[in-house]
């Protein structure tokens, strides 16, 4: 019932989808001789996408995020397992068009097939079913195992948890399918606005992990003019907003033990 309540508030409460909301609501106002209201309504949803548009929206509400784990500089010398989470690969597409699609989150899958050759003795792990209300044939694991066996990476090496729908839930099934032991050394890939939320999980379950943050959406210091694509910067302050109203609730349901965990 969470997982569905979860699903329907992640669509009707983002950021694009509100402003929208606003203006289709200042419209009907009008529309309905409420004009002064109606205007209103349309400069707060108008307004809205400006300031996304021409403030640096998205590195105010992405940054935090990436930045709370650092990136490994010294990788360590042995690494047990290796973990990747679901959440970069496109089912649908996938689907529709017979090859392996990924999405946003792609430098998940990458990094994850370069750690694989690193550590050529390390257990290697993707965990992810689907996180769709409607699932449709494929699932997150059909397409990693094509897309890793295109790749040339050793099958008999991967172990695919393939029905969880959420974070907690892959940290809930990997554990018990991998069963971790005292001092083993396990990494962690996923997209850096995410790991907080992952690594509070991964501990809540009792697994400490060696984040590997990656997929960085923070826009870059340099090269970048005060007014940028409303589409690009929407959609970073979509995925941060995500993040920290998935904090919020991962730490009021228990799932977490801490607001905002960091190293």
């Amino acid at each position: 019932m969470l997982f569905v309540l979860a699903k329907i508030l992640g669509v009707l409460a983002s950021p694009g989808n509100i402003l929208l909301l606003v203006c289709v609501a200042g419209l009907l106002l009008c529309a309905f001789h409420r004009r002064r209201w109606g205007l209103r309504a349309l400069h707060a949803g108008v307004g809205g996408f400006v300031l996304i548009a021409v403030l640096p929206i998205d590195r105010w509400t992405v940054e935090p995020l990436e930045d709370r784990f650092p990136q490994i500089i010294a990788p360590p010398a042995h690494v047990d397992g290796i973990i990747v989470l679901g959440g970069a690969v496109d089912t649908e597409r996938t689907e529709d068009r017979g090859i392996p699609a990924l999405n946003w989150a792609a430098e998940r899958m990458t990094a994850f097939a370069g750690l694989a050759r690193r550590y050529p003795e390390a257990k290697l792990v993707f965990t992810g079913g689907s996180g769709a209300l409607r699932p449709g044939s494929l699932k997150e694991t059909d397409v990693a195992r094509a897309l890793f066996t295109e790749l040339g990476m050793d099958q008999t090496r991967m172990i695919y948890e393939d029905q969880s729908r959420t974070t907690y839930e892959n940290a809930i099934l990997t554990r018990r399918l991998v069963n971790p032991k005292l001092g083993e050394v396990w990494i962690l890939v996923t997209s850096a606005n995410h790991m907080p939320r992952s690594v509070g999980v991964f501990r809540r379950v009792g697994w400490e992990v060696l984040p590997w943050p990656v997929a960085f959406k923070t826009p870059p210091k340099r090269g970048v003019s005060a007014f940028g694509p409303l589409v690009g910067r929407l959609n970073v302050v979509e995925l941060a907003f995500h993040e920290w109203v998935g904090l919020l609730i991962y730490y009021l349901t228990g799932r977490t033990d801490s607001l905002f965990p960091g190293p």
